[in-house]
């Protein structure tokens, strides 16, 4: 950011919520963000997305609420740039969409604000497609018609139903639900036949994702008997009549399911990913923050004398990868580890040690600190230096194994500190509070205490959190959480578990 030149606007289109939506290049501007100004309708894990660095701005606008007027939001933008900032403006699906993008870049242009638009999802595609219907289907109709529901206090619709029945095509209505009656009677009025079939999509690709279909005729006070809650769409057309066949979003094994994952954000999405293709909808927290040590004289030493180390013991992924980072910072060459030996905590540390060409020699059966040492305290003889590069903080009765055995040399280096992370933009205490979340996921004892620092006063006991290991289900536990462990301690098991759990 710069006082002295002008910055630049990106319009970004979140689409609908799901992040596997969102494009790679909405991604990719979003992680140069210095100001973020985002709408209500922005899907949490798309939020998450964004720089922890980067100025978070809600204006809200939802149907009838909207947090700032917008024209406010389009001096904001421009404010915003001349102060020399990236400013990615944020919106839920398309910017162009109904999403009043074309009145923001009338104040971007006369300022002369350099600006882009990046394309999104629109709902008004990805949600029926996640229901199982075809916006557009040879055999049922040739177009497609997409339509604001939305209307001014005290206004007509300045609609013509009669143009749009006489198309034969699948209509879309957007921001519709409060008028839905109105557009109903419209269309009825206009000649469409009654039992037309038609549909309204409640909270599309997220796990709380509903799907009312009805004939046109009825479909308005079936609605208001369900109390469908918003936001939802409306589709009317032949094409509904296909949603149950068609239907697949709801077959996955884990649909329905909102399951919150904390681990360091870098390690993240490969959990979250597992999670997802099992149909679960993820809400990502980065409860703590990996920081390296600074290296200092101790840590520097220790670095440069690899080669009088009999063993070198991993207790994470992490700390396999913030050990490799330091070499290569130091310019230490790998083979001045010829002679030591490798213990693992489990598969995972396993597998990132693997990334380095590097195999374990010892990984015990259960994967927790305390077994880790009593596995390898039987392949000492008591002349070995062990070198543990690990967390600043962590189990001491890993070394307290070690050191039983008479002679053994035993080096703790702290090689990272574990940082706990604020995050103010999901609110757990509502949606724990209202049953949002079904499951919660730890790796490790630190990422339950990061949740619980990001968390704040909360209800423990209506969580039920799925945990790697005894230490981190003892620490979920000891905050009163419905503890679940997984039957190993990977994250493939961690999915296996939530699937078993979830069919019972």
């Amino acid at each position: 950011m710069s006082e002295n030149r002008t910055g630049k606007v990106y319009l970004v289109g979140a689409g609908p919520s799901d992040p596997g939506l969102f494009t790679r290049k909405g991604e990719a501007v979003l992680k140069l963000a210095d100001v973020v100004v985002y709408d209500a309708l922005v899907g949490p894990g798309i939020m998450n997305l964004i720089p922890r660095e980067a100025r978070k701005i809600n204006v809200g606008k939802r149907s009838s609420n909207h947090t700032m007027p917008q024209e406010e939001i389009s001096r904001l933008l421009v404010e915003e740039a001349k102060a020399g900032n990236c400013v990615v403006r944020l919106k839920g699906g398309d910017p162009f969409l109904f999403g009043r993008g074309g009145e923001e870049l009338e104040l971007l242009t006369a300022n002369e604000i350099p600006y882009e638009v990046v394309p999104g999802v629109t709902s008004a595609l990805s949600v029926p497609a996640y229901n199982g219907i075809p916006v557009t289907h040879r055999d049922y109709c040739s177009s497609l018609h997409i339509i604001t529901g939305h209307k001014r206090a005290g206004a007509s619709y300045d609609i013509d139903f009669e143009a749009l029945v006489n198309t034969k095509g699948t209509l879309v209505f957007l921001m519709g639900i409060a008028a839905l009656a109105d557009i109903c009677s419209g269309l009825l009025e206009a000649g469409m036949d009654p039992a037309t079939p038609a549909a309204v999509l409640s909270r599309g690709t997220t796990a709380r994702q509903q799907r009312l279909c009805a004939p046109l005729g009825e479909l308005s006070a079936k609605a208001a008997e369900t109390k469908i809650p918003t936001p939802a769409i409306i589709v009317v057309g032949k094409v509904c009549a296909l949603s149950e066949e068609f239907a697949w979003y709801e077959k996955l094994p884990l649909f329905g399911k909102r399951i919150l994952v904390t681990r360091p954000k870098e390690l993240i999405s490969g959990m979250a990913e597992r999670l997802r293709k099992q149909g679960a909808e993820v809400l990502e927290l980065p409860a703590i923050r990996i920081e390296p040590c600074e290296v200092k004289e101790e840590l520097k030493t220790a670095l440069h004398q690899l080669s009088k180390y009999q063993w070198l013991v991993f207790t994470s992924p992490t700390g396999v990868r913030v050990f490799f980072d330091l070499l290569r910072s130091e310019k230490i060459d790998v083979r001045t580890m010829y002679q030591a030996k490798f213990a693992v905590i489990g598969e995972g540390t396993a597998k990132e040690l693997r990334k380095f060409g590097l195999y374990e020699d010892l990984m015990p059966e259960e994967y927790y600190g305390e077994a880790l040492g009593k596995a390898l305290k039987e392949r000492l003889n008591g002349t070995e230096k062990i070198l543990i590069p690990r967390a600043r903080i962590g189990n001491p009765k890993l070394v307290e194994e070690l050191l039983s055995v008479d002679g053994t040399s035993v080096t703790d280096l702290p090689i990272y500190d574990t940082v706990y992370e604020k995050n103010e933009l999901l609110d757990l205490k509502r949606m724990t509070e209202q049953g949002e979340l079904d499951y919660a996921v730890f790796t490790s004892a630190s990422t339950v205490k990061g949740f619980a620092e990001a968390a704040g006063e909360l209800d423990y006991t209506k969580i039920t959190a799925v945990c790697i290991g005894r230490q981190t289900q003892a620490a979920a536990a000891a905050l009163g959480m419905k503890t679940i462990v997984s039957d190993k301690a990977t994250m493939d098991s961690v999915v296996e578990k939530i699937a078993e759990i979830s069919v019972k």
